[in-house]
């Protein structure tokens, strides 16, 4: 009998690629962004704006992920404007500093939008763009201005959001298709709501509920972002915004259902499958089966049932907003100047300084030659030096390989294709397989590649296939160095901060709810927090822990403490809901949250990590 090879896990996580349908709109988008950029610009004589608007549009694209038009908003822009403003810093430091001062200039840079990546996803976007684009203000020789530069790189990403805001998505045909994403996000729910009842009593119960978790995160932030119309808005949104709060008791109730163990009838999964095709279609949602009342969260289940249908009915008389994520502005702070904030800000401060400090030294010393393109040295450095792209190793493979696979590519088109018009065709097409080759690091790094070299032939510079190879095979080496170097403080900030988050909103849930407080929206919000903050640290846990060895030694642990968050949240919804129905709770309610109490206390003590102490039932 054969026995299975067990890769390791950074091998294992670099051979990995996401799944899911191909998001033919996003395919769409970005074969209208860089590529018609481009060859309006050249048409206009004005190629090396073009370029700087074509490499806009790339980074947009990077971010260009399926969701909600108005979470596109912040998700595109503000990694834009702070692209804008890094190429405004880099431009104009070039031109006013000599190489070291310019070096220093760009490792403070580096120290900031570091620290400021670690708050979430968005800011780390931007941090990434900040330094990318400063990287490229420094040292692509462009003759125009900086602010001409600043503005063509706004432009650039401005049409990418502009299509993204005004492009149908196909296929969707219920209602207003501005709110498409909003639709398949809130629908989702429901349909997780009813996998977890299906699952109740089994062993992909846990599996199942985290998969609610995400559902609701996805739905929250498709909600949450900039109004389509101001005051009062459409009856679509004020719809949506309904049937998401209607949500948020059933999948309370499914929660405490899934706590207890206690299989249920197939009959309660069929009201939130209604419930899910009523959103998809826009309609109504007819009679909802009642499921069986014989227990308080059955009761609680039958209940949100009945005020889900009577919300999706009267929806569009009166609007009610989805609680908004709980992320104050000192929490804001927190993460970028607590321990994760300083480490990673470090160590990007490390790399794109080192990067750029040995970029120059060679460009100066001409030892590439007589085109010298010096700033894809520390540009490289930072996006390999991000965490939320995988492990350390992993990405270093996947860059190295994925680089060396575009530019072989690109070096026998480059030999066939004419100039520029087949240039710019091969950037259209690039353009369209970005959203595809996301799944992986290493498919989009090849494609990332022959986009840039096909840039820079299109912008009257010779063929650069080795020296890109250089540049990546340096850049993975300075980033694998910098990433193993012990610096002060304790290795693995970035896990700790999220656990300490997560505790933190844990202890408010739990202190709300045995507070016995009325106020239900406000333990929805506290509810959708902790959930949220407890799957960012599992996120970072999962992460940490398919690094190298002599790395994940150093969050060793931590997942057990993530796993006694998490049932206590559990425990905690199964608390609330069986408050709300009998008014007192039973003892198994109390000695889990003791026990639960009491085993984080012990686990958080042993790793040194900053959790408060929990407060019990009385």
């Amino acid at each position: 009998m054969s026995r299975r090879i067990a890769l390791p896990p950074w091998l294992a996580h670099a051979l990995r690629a996401q799944r899911g349908p191909v998001s033919w709109s996003a395919v769409t988008r970005g074969a209208l962004a860089a590529g018609p950029l481009l060859l309006t610009a050249v048409l206009l004589h004005r190629t090396s704006l073009g370029v700087v608007a074509a490499i806009a549009a790339m980074l947009a694209g990077i971010n260009d992920r399926p969701g909600s038009r108005r979470s596109a908003v912040r998700r595109l822009g503000v990694p834009a404007a702070a692209g804008a403003l890094g190429l405004l810093v880099g431009t104009y430091g070039a031109q006013h500093l000599t190489a070291v001062p310019l070096t220093l200039l760009l490792t403070g840079l580096g120290l900031v939008a570091g620290g400021t990546s670690a708050v979430g996803p968005v800011a780390s976007g931007a941090g990434t763009q900040l330094l990318v684009a400063a990287a490229i203000g420094a040292g692509m020789p462009v003759a125009e201005a900086g602010w001409q530069r600043a503005l063509a790189f706004l432009a650039g990403a401005g049409w990418l959001l502009v299509l993204r805001l005004a492009l149908p998505t196909p296929g969707a045909i219920a209602g207003d298709f501005r709110f498409d994403g909003e639709r398949d996000a809130v629908a989702a729910v429901y349909d997780a709501v009813a996998d977890l009842l299906d699952a109740v009593g089994g062993e992909t119960a846990g599996h199942r509920r985290a998969a609610l978790t995400a559902a609701l995160d996805h739905a929250q932030d498709a909600l949450t972002g900039p109004r389509l119309r101001r005051y009062a808005s459409s009856a679509a949104e004020r719809r949506l915004h309904a049937q998401y709060a209607a949500a948020l008791p059933l999948a309370e109730a499914a929660t405490a259902l899934a706590w207890a163990g206690e299989p249920v009838s197939a009959r309660a999964a069929e009201g939130p499958r209604r419930l899910a095709a009523a959103v998809r279609a826009g309609g109504g949602t007819g009679p909802l089966p009642a499921p069986s009342r014989s227990a308080p969260a059955l009761r609680a289940l039958d209940d949100a049932l009945l005020r889900a249908a009577q919300a999706f009915d009267r929806a569009e008389d009166a609007e009610q907003r989805p609680p908004a994520r709980r992320r104050p502005a000192l929490d804001l702070v927190r993460a970028a100047l607590g321990s994760g904030g300083r480490e990673y800000g470090l160590r990007v401060a490390l790399c794109f300084g080192a990067s750029a400090a040995i970029a120059q030294a060679l460009h100066h010393a001409r030892w590439y030659g007589a085109h010298q393109h010096w700033y894809w040295l520390p540009a490289t450095a930072v996006f390999l030096v991000k965490p939320d792209l995988g492990p350390l190793a992993s990405r270093v493979l996947c860059r190295a390989a994925g680089t060396v696979l575009g530019a072989l590519v690109f070096a026998g088109l480059a030999a066939v294709l004419p100039r520029p018009e087949g240039l710019v065709v091969l950037v259209a097409v690039c353009g369209a397989v970005i959203p595809v080759s996301t799944r992986h690091f290493g498919a989009q790094t090849a494609v990332v590649t022959v986009l840039v070299l096909a840039l820079v032939m299109v912008g009257g510079e010779p063929q650069a296939s080795v020296s890109r190879i250089g540049e990546t095979l340096l850049a993975c080496a300075i980033v694998l160095i910098v990433g193993h170097l012990p610096l002060a403080g304790r290795r693995g900030g970035g896990v700790r901060a999220r656990l300490a988050a997560a505790g933190r909103a844990a202890h408010a849930y739990l202190d709300h709810v045995l507070s016995e407080s009325g106020d239900r929206g406000e333990r929805w919000a506290l509810r959708r927090e902790a959930y949220r903050t407890l799957a960012e640290a599992r996120t970072a846990i999962a992460l940490a822990a398919a690094e190298l060895p002599a790395v994940a030694r150093h969050t060793a642990g931590t997942d057990a403490v993530a796993a006694v968050l998490e049932r206590l949240v559990d425990t905690t919804t199964a608390c609330a809901v069986h408050l709300d129905e009998t008014g007192r709770l039973t003892a198994r309610h109390t000695r889990q949250l003791e026990d639960l109490a009491a085993e984080l206390e012990r686990d958080g003590q042993r790793l040194g990590l900053e959790v408060p102490r929990m407060p019990v039932a009385a």
